[in-house]
């Protein structure tokens, strides 16, 4: 049966797609493939999370072996949501791509673009899914190159050392966990997830096992972005073409974290990740440094791709802190932020894409008064600004309104006050943009060359779809709070 084969389907879609966009001479084609590939795996992956709600974990052995000598894919509430994630934001930014990719990208590399777009996506879904160890490093490598190359085409040669700088960091983040791996590998004998996290509790005072705790890590650690090894994210984002940087701000960081999760619960196992070794003590202090410093260096930005590079660092910091937490309620808030942040970036960065298209800058000083001649675009920041911000009744009110809910559980009066602190940073460095937009006049020598239009309807109707699931998923929190609650009691329940 077709439904049997859907998580390597999954995979496999936006694989096999991903070359085909290469061939086709026409980049108006390859977009249709692309987007065609996109919205089936948002079906699939629909459908696998609606199957794991249904009847449980699901477990799909590659090529007929069984694991743990064969590899697995494997299906439960955590990555099904975090599928449900990635393709919803590959399948609506891919929308806004055409225009937007025809004025920042070379007609002769829209081709290439949507080729790389969609390996990145495969590479994504493949993290996710897989159950073999080994294989998370192999998709997250391909994850990385196609990452690359989507941020070098970015116009500004700029993108280039953006690229360059990404791919070295990349690449020592890549090389730590890759040594975590093959460490596991020497002491275990298996590479499969659920087989590791049997085998490696009797071993948790020994060194090797403690080295590759280390190693994964710092290695993750530089994946995620974690503050401070977050040096390689602001550039990526702020010179990668428009489309890139909403979905890679949407969905790269967010994988990342859901490895950090897996390995943390599902690998080493709660016990050894937050007792015997020191995580929370590690996490709680970076956490709460990216939340603070990130936000301020955020307000001083004068460029907004930059200004929402730092935010997302300290929004990183957010995800971060519920896990330090160490308890259902944290796990829970750092799922749910998981989502939310994910709708939050790429409603932003898609509103952002808009600017460019019409003023081919994302400089401050040069948006003065664009808010009244495109006011569907801006109106749509100040929305998904606000959820940035964390009012009530947008999804980012309820990430940070759990986090304030673990914080108090521990009877950490002092860390919902910070949070509450780093809102009204938020606040301070999305009305810097408003204030611009909507109540500054251009300069006489910018009337001319500002196109008093607002942004193609390609660009706007996913965006606004955006911003509309950020309202929504603030009143409606049934499927984000309900599933991250399930899998966060999964995870402290052992893993898969």
């Amino acid at each position: 049966m077709l439904a049997t084969q859907l998580p390597a389907l999954q995979i496999i879609v936006p694989m096999l797609s991903a070359p085909l966009c290469v061939l086709l001479r026409s980049g108006r084609a390859a977009w249709l493939l692309a987007a065609l590939a996109s919205w089936a795996s948002l079906g699939i992956a629909a459908a696998l999370l609606a199957r794991v709600l249904d009847v449980g974990a699901i477990s799909y052995a590659v090529g007929g072996w069984p694991p743990p000598w064969g590899i697995e894919l494997a299906i439960d509430p955590l990555n099904a949501f975090v599928l449900l994630i990635v393709t919803g934001i590959a399948a609506v930014v891919i929308c806004a791509a055409p225009q937007s990719i025809a004025r920042e990208i070379p007609a002769e590399k829209a081709g290439l673009y949507y080729s790389a777009y969609l390996l990145c996506l495969t590479a994504l879904l493949g993290i996710t899914l897989t159950g073999d160890a080994f294989n998370v490093f192999v998709f997250l490598e391909i994850s990385s190159l196609s990452s690359y190359a989507l941020i070098a085409m970015g116009r500004d040669r700029r993108a280039l050392v953006a690229s360059f700088q990404y791919l070295i960091m990349g690449t020592i983040g890549a090389t730590f966990i890759l040594i975590s791996i093959g460490l596991l590998y020497m002491l275990t004998g298996t590479l499969n997830m659920a087989d590791l996290l049997q085998r490696l509790p009797p071993l948790a005072d020994n060194r090797v096992m403690q080295a590759a705790f280390a190693f994964f890590t710092v290695g993750v650690a530089l994946k995620v972005a974690l503050f401070p090894l977050h040096y390689w994210l602001p550039n990526a984002y702020a010179f990668a073409p428009s489309i890139a940087t909403a979905f890679l701000a949407a969905t790269a960081t967010k994988v990342s974290l859901y490895v950090l999760l897996r390995f943390y619960y599902g690998v080493f196992g709660a016990d050894f990740s937050f007792a015997a070794m020191p995580l929370s003590e590690i996490l709680l202090p970076l956490s709460l440094a990216a939340i603070l410093i990130a936000s301020i260096v955020a307000a001083f930005q004068r460029d907004v791709k930059r200004l929402l590079a730092y935010s997302s660092v300290a929004q990183i910091g957010y995800m971060t802190l519920g896990v330090a937490l160490a308890s259902a309620s944290g796990l829970t808030a750092a799922i749910v932020h998981l989502f939310n942040h994910a709708l939050i970036k790429s409603a932003l960065f898609l509103a952002l894409a808009g600017v460019v298209y019409r003023l081919g800058s994302t400089h401050i000083e040069q948006m003065a008064g664009l808010g009244k001649r495109m006011p569907w675009t801006f109106g749509a920041f100040v929305l998904g600004g606000l959820s940035l911000i964390g009012v009530p009744l947008t999804a980012g009110f309820v990430s940070k309104w759990y986090l304030v809910l673990a914080a108090l559980e521990k009877g950490w009066w002092w860390l919902a006050l910070l949070l509450g602190l780093s809102s009204l940073i938020a606040v301070i460095y999305v009305w810097r943009v408003v204030e611009a937009a909507w109540f500054r006049e251009p300069q006489a020598d910018d009337a001319g060359r500002i196109e008093a239009r607002e942004a193609p309807l390609s660009i706007l109707l996913p965006t606004w779809l955006l911003v509309a699931a950020n309202f929504y998923f603030g009143i409606d929190t049934t499927l984000s709070v309900g599933v991250a609650s399930e899998a966060a009691q999964m995870l402290l329940g052992g893993g898969r």
